[in-house]
């Protein structure tokens, strides 16, 4: 077991890792359909720092973070859908710069066609095609089989190219 307890160069090794992979994860958890990424992120290295002592492997910390980020978000995403008694509307979102120039650069159609998605499919399409994760780390990270995620995978693209078809 690595012992992730706040020493000097634990503390730096958090540090880095953080300012290493902020950033992606704030883009993931917007691209999984987060109102606040950054909040989510934020969060989710925040209970890394808490279970830095519990890690069996230093590499197992992006892994663990990257679970957090998509549990987060669904967890609030489950949350908002429960007060409001409405599917979410996620014109009016504000993500965060990158977001921003992905949209500038005219791909609001396909972020569109993404957000349209049935939550799991998402989660599978951009875990596989963004984060370029294997079949069994995103079962890892989901929380399901690898045959799900083919399954989830399969069903997404296909509704992905519905629906861009459809906007031609």
């Amino acid at each position: 077991m690595i012992d992730l307890s706040p020493t000097t160069s634990e503390a730096v090794s958090l540090t880095e890792l953080f300012a290493a992979h902020y950033q992606p994860m704030v883009r993931l958890a917007g691209l999984l359909g987060a109102d606040d990424p950054e909040d989510i992120a934020q969060e989710a290295f925040a209970r890394l720092h808490a279970r830095r002592g519990r890690l069996r492997e230093h590499g197992a910390a992006v892994s663990y973070v990257r679970s957090t980020v998509c549990n987060l978000t669904r967890n609030r995403l489950r949350h908002l859908k429960l007060v409001r008694q409405r599917p979410l509307d996620h014109s009016g979102v504000v993500f965060g710069g990158e977001h921003a120039v992905i949209t500038a650069e005219k791909h609001g159609e396909l972020l569109a066609a993404l957000n349209r998605l049935p939550r799991r499919q998402r989660e599978a399409l951009v875990l596989r095609y963004w984060l370029d994760l294997s079949e069994q780390e995103i079962a890892d990270t989901m929380g399901v089989s690898a045959g799900s995620v083919k399954t989830h995978a399969s069903r997404g693209l296909a509704a992905l190219g519905r629906s861009l078809k459809e906007e031609l």
